[in-house]
């Protein structure tokens, strides 16, 4: 089965510049990724203009969840309402049939028990409507991240395996992240795999921040300052055999689809 491969878009016409730079598939937000307001559909008919226009051109809908949202925290004036958005999105995502939603893994405090945090992934995957997958992304940085590196994610997914619903949770897997937490990049798929039996999603990116320095800062797949070798980025993509989303600066899209193309084949 060939693989989708597409880019992060802005929200003014995600289906046209998906068409522009030749994507399979489209990731957009839904709103405003940095405030607690309502989800809306990116598209002068709404959600079900959005849902047509990307059926009719053949463009697969990935949604990012808004950054604010941490459904593990134990501060009940973020939790609760990152659970709470957490839901609207995930119910907007079900009406453009999104492939999923993307979902950063969180953090607690550094006084915080991290056995509350993982716990809290658990009551929230229970309480949230999922008529679309909800995709776990790993992060690159803190040390008190729920999905830093590959034995938190591992004690991350024992919460989220005892879940009701747990069937319709995955992992998007972003190779930034992944080098700036400390993770090398061979045979990561494979040691993703052992723990979650999945990857629904793999987030391309090459990285600004050096291995292990819990830098977020993300580059472009061939860019001069980025700090992963272009080569293991392929290797990974072809290994993950699953839709791949650049996020990487958008001047390059186009050159980079192909590129990935020809990794993937």
């Amino acid at each position: 089965m060939t693989q989708l491969v597409g880019a992060h878009a802005g929200q003014d016409d995600p289906i046209g510049y998906a068409r522009e730079v030749g994507a399979d598939l489209v990731q957009t937000f839904l709103g405003d990724p940095q405030k607690w307001s309502a989800p809306s559909a990116p598209h002068p008919d709404g959600a079900e203009g959005l849902r047509r226009a990307a059926q009719q051109a053949g463009i697969a809908l990935v949604v990012h969840a808004p950054y604010v949202l941490n459904v593990a925290s134990l501060n009940n004036r973020i939790r609760i309402p990152s659970r709470k958005l957490l839901a609207k999105v995930m119910e907007l995502a079900g009406q453009i049939e999104a492939i999923g939603v993307v979902v950063h893994g969180g953090h607690v405090r550094a006084e915080d028990d991290p056995e509350v945090g993982f716990d809290n992934w658990r009551k929230a995957i229970e309480q949230t409507p999922k008529p679309v997958p909800i995709l776990i992304e790993n992060t690159a940085g803190g040390n008190h991240s729920m999905a830093r590196g590959v034995e938190r994610i591992a004690r991350l997914w024992e919460s989220v395996s005892a879940a009701e619903g747990s069937e319709q949770v995955g992992f998007c897997l972003d190779t930034a992240h992944a080098f700036a937490g400390g993770e090398e990049l061979d045979g990561l798929t494979d040691r993703i795999r052992a723990i979650t039996g999945r990857i629904d999603l793999v987030h391309l990116n090459n990285s600004l921040g050096a291995f292990n320095s819990g830098q977020d800062r993300h580059a472009g797949i061939h860019a001069t300052d980025g700090l992963i070798e272009p080569g293991a980025l392929g290797s990974l993509a072809s290994a993950a055999k699953s839709p791949v989303v650049l996020e990487t600066p958008g001047a390059g899209h186009a050159e980079e689809l192909t590129w990935v193309r020809e990794q993937v084949r």
